[in-house]
């Protein structure tokens, strides 16, 4: 192959491909880099990372002194530290060229800090994270697809495919990160639950970040709740007409969601809020209370039977508060596994949002400790508010509500079945005059902290 690996001190051996010594020195060096005999740490990524075919086959050597069996895949990654520092180059990778990371992105000084202490009290060689650092840098890691020209195909170029109805292919979601967290899955052979006219309002974008002002107003939608998405359109839903592109910019995944009746929202009547797992918040006006309440069930009961189990929280050293990210594919547990999960959820959250109210800030820390404590504590009672309705709905029969849905044709009415609607007006059943108050924010309700910070 052209190269010369030194195995020995004074010592070197030619290694031609698919020989047997090359693959007798592979299992040398290996066990060599294993056993760090002659070797340091720092060391082990230089020859494992090298591309060519030798230092394939070291890899795969170095790989068998790993046993595995029996464990599950985070438990395998945890050990040793390999857990955060996987973590921790993901992490990296989004920063460094998400495309919704806003302000500074992390230098390797940071990236270094953050790990420290982390690989079992000690700290990972210096040089290998600035090696990892400068490599992920330089070149991002892509995310893993199964078909690569689908991934790259349009929105528009999937309607060319008149078998696709809803759209066959899960489409990432108009301006997100290539996150396959944050993909929303569109299945053509999903169930409609719910259709009818809706009026929305975008209150928060991802993360909770306020909406900007111009993007506020008030839009009417035909609305779709198919599968896990809810689908708004302009026009009445129609099975067989493919999706649009401004139909999959406009979809939310309600996988992991919470929809609930806007108490505080008096401008405008029957107003229902919708949370998503990603923390984006919209305003729903529907037709009449009778409705509002049908989309807050039939909303709330799939993502109460369809939401996939959460994965085990991250491990880090940083004690800042991060909201974990959730898994948008369909749970493939079964009704009673589902509910278990969900039992088990709650209760794991009603014990960490206790414990967390048990110890408040001092009242001599910063306003930023203050803030972390408050912003947690608000993510707990929203998952424990979640869970418990998740928990009530399934005890309720769930599925069933959902089947029964199905069959319920109400929601497709015309257009001229509702003399009440236009696509100009809202779909509340008296006419709703804006003024200037329609301007100032609706803020959702934050949970009170019931330990008094100060």
């Amino acid at each position: 192959m052209g190269s010369t690996e030194i195995l020995e001190k004074g010592s070197t051996e030619n290694l031609s491909n698919g020989t047997n010594s090359n693959v007798q020195a592979a299992k040398r060096l290996a066990k060599r880099l294993y056993q760090l005999d002659g070797f340091k740490r720092s060391d082990v990524a230089k020859h494992l990372g090298k591309n060519n075919d030798f230092s394939k086959l070291v890899a795969e050597e170095y790989l068998k002194f790993f046993d595995f069996t029996g464990m599950s895949l985070d438990q395998s990654l945890r050990d040793d530290g390999i857990h955060c520092l996987t973590c921790a180059i993901m992490l990296l990778n989004t920063d460094l060229h998400g495309h919704v990371n806003i302000g500074k992105k992390m230098s390797c000084q940071e990236f270094i800090a953050n790990l420290q202490g982390v690989n079992e009290g000690t700290d990972f060689p210096r040089g290998l994270l600035k090696a990892l650092y400068n490599s992920i840098k330089n070149e991002k890691l892509e995310w893993a697809a199964d078909d690569v020209d689908a991934m790259k195909k349009s929105p528009s170029d999937s309607n060319d495919d008149k078998s696709n109805g809803m759209g066959s292919k899960s489409v990432s979601r108009i301006g997100s990160s290539s996150n396959p967290f944050l993909d929303i899955p569109h299945d053509p052979n999903a169930a409609v639950y719910k259709a009818g006219f809706l009026a929305r309002k975008i209150h928060a974008d991802m993360d909770g970040k306020k909406t900007p002002r111009g993007k506020r107003g008030w839009k009417t939608f035909y609305a779709i709740l198919k599968g896990t998405v809810l689908y708004l359109q302009k026009d009445e839903y129609k099975p067989e007409k493919a999706l649009s592109e401004d139909d999959l910019k406009n979809a939310v995944s309600v996988h992991h969601a919470l929809a609930s009746k806007a108490t505080d929202y008096e401008k405008r009547p029957n107003v229902l809020k919708l949370k998503t797992a990603d923390w984006r918040v919209f305003l729903f006006q529907a037709q009449s209370t009778e409705e509002m309440e049908s989309w807050i069930n039939k909303i709330n009961c799939v993502a109460a039977v369809f939401s996939a189990p959460p994965f085990p929280a991250a491990i880090g050293s940083q004690k800042k508060f991060s909201r974990p990210l959730l898994p948008a594919t369909t749970t493939k547990l079964s009704k009673d596994e589902q509910l278990k999960s969900h039992e088990t959820k709650l209760k794991q959250i009603s014990t960490e949002l206790a414990e967390h109210r048990s110890y408040p800030p001092d009242k001599k820390v910063k306003a930023k400790e203050i803030d972390e404590y408050k912003m947690k504590d608000h993510y707990l009672e929203f998952e424990k508010t979640r869970y418990d309705v998740y928990v009530q709905l399934l005890k309720d029969g769930g599925k069933e509500i959902l089947a029964n849905g199905e069959n319920d044709n109400s929601g497709l009415k015309k257009s001229h079945s509702s003399p009440s609607l236009t696509q100009d007006s809202s779909p509340a059943s008296a006419k709703v005059k804006r003024n200037i108050s329609e301007r100032k924010d609706y803020r959702p309700e934050t949970p009170s902290i019931k330990q008094k910070v100060t």
